[in-house]
């Protein structure tokens, strides 16, 4: 039985919202806080009606510190999960240290200046959380998260040697707009419109922005076009699981989204430096977040499902081996449970349950971890319980040249 204050109101804080409240052995207080108040709210009505729950809801300004701690100390909660912004991921986890409470969250770190996506200045927390005796649980989401926790899986149960990994995403849903993003659209464009990164030989190799592409087969889909990006659980993989020689993430994108994505960039409204408009600064990619669709809007009416899985190649007694795990997720099931679209769900689901190993000591340590540095087992074992089953493939054919 434990107090968990739950930081961020938009798709995934609600997804994470219903399902502690799903699980009140584990769970005994839930706490909401964002900076608009009035969408903690809103949670906390459809969580009571879905669940007869009761969530207690605050307002806080994740960019500042003092109002951070003097939230967590009135809270008192034995976990803070950061579904926030991943600009905002640093301020939380120094106000877990001023308070001593663990931290999780769903996404590394970024600065708002540069779309860099790396896990190293949240891994300097190391010494400070290990001294605090704290648990500091980064990227527990799907992907990054699940996609770790399946490599783990497969690296403790089906290899003695992991060499190639390709983290495959395909989102095969219709949300009946002609442009959208299934999460926050600052943070989504920003991750696409960078350059692609893939790890090779002990070194990673830089290419153009989606200019490595090819169709992949996705179970109950079919073939989909998908584009290699870098994506960040590919940096703490490669160096907690050191076997790997190719580390590797695909995406899923439709000619329509490409299409709205490049006018978007050709007349400069994905850039991220600032610009002075009617003399007020304003950055063009936060101008059209602004004016694109929540994510949160869109679960209603979203047909479809999305695919995500690790295929690997490897080696086991002595014999080359191949294997594919995956989830699917309906977007209409999702919705019908939790009020949000599948992208939404397969990111909450999998903090609740990582909120669920902190807190009942299935996984624990003292210091900065990713997922894949812990038991796989029982993670699984919970995910598929609270809605994320997973599948397996062994020694398939897999779509990638070796």
């Amino acid at each position: 039985m434990s107090k968990v204050l739950i930081i961020g109101a938009g798709g995934v804080g609600n997804v994470v919202a219903h399902k502690c409240a799903m699980v009140p052995e584990v769970f005994s207080e839930i706490h909401l806080a964002s900076r608009t108040l009035v969408k903690c709210e809103q949670i906390a009505q459809d969580v009571k009606e879905a669940t007869g729950v009761e969530i207690q809801t605050s307002q806080v300004d994740a960019d500042i510190v003092p109002e951070l701690v003097s939230l967590i100390r009135k809270v008192q909660p034995e976990l803070v999960i950061n579904v926030a912004l991943p600009y905002q991921d640093l301020t939380i986890m120094d106000a877990c240290l001023e308070t001593k409470v663990h931290y999780l969250d769903t996404a590394n770190y970024e600065p708002k200046d540069e779309a860099k996506f790396e896990y190293k200045w949240q891994w300097a927390y190391q010494d400070r959380f290990k001294e605090a005796g704290l648990t500091a649980l980064l990227g527990c989401g799907f992907d990054p998260g699940v996609t770790g926790v399946f490599t783990a899986y497969a690296n403790k149960h089906h290899f003695d040697e992991i060499h190639y990994l390709d983290i495959v995403d395909c989102n095969a849903g219709d949300h009946g707009k002609a442009f959208a993003t299934n999460f926050n659209p600052e943070i989504n464009i920003r991750e696409i419109t960078q350059k692609g990164k893939y790890w090779e030989n002990g070194q990673w190799v830089e290419i153009d922005p989606m200019s490595i592409h090819k169709p992949i087969e996705y179970p109950e889909i079919g073939p989909r076009e998908s584009y290699l990006l870098y994506h960040e659980e590919l940096e703490s993989l490669v160096k907690n699981i050191p076997s790997i020689k190719r580390a590797r993430f695909w995406m899923t994108f439709g000619q329509e989204y490409i299409k709205h994505l490049e006018v978007l960039q050709n007349v400069g409204m994905t850039s991220i430096e600032p610009i002075t408009y009617q003399g007020v600064e304003i950055v063009p990619l936060q101008f059209l977040k602004a004016v694109l669709p929540e994510p949160s809007s869109l679960g209603e009416g979203y047909e479809g499902q999305t695919s995500i899985g690790c295929q690997i190649k490897g080696m086991k007694d002595g014999q080359e081996k191949t294997y594919y795990i995956y989830n699917n997720c309906n977007h209409a099931e999702s919705y019908k449970e939790v009020k949000a679209q599948a992208v939404s769900y397969t990111t909450g689901v999998p903090a609740m349950v990582g909120a669920m190993m902190l807190l009942t000591g299935q996984w624990k340590g003292e210091g900065v971890f990713n997922v894949e540095e812990f038991n796989p087992d029982p993670f699984l074992e919970q995910l598929a319980k609270h809605g994320l089953p997973w599948h397996e493939k062994v020694n398939t054919a897999l779509p990638h040249e070796y």
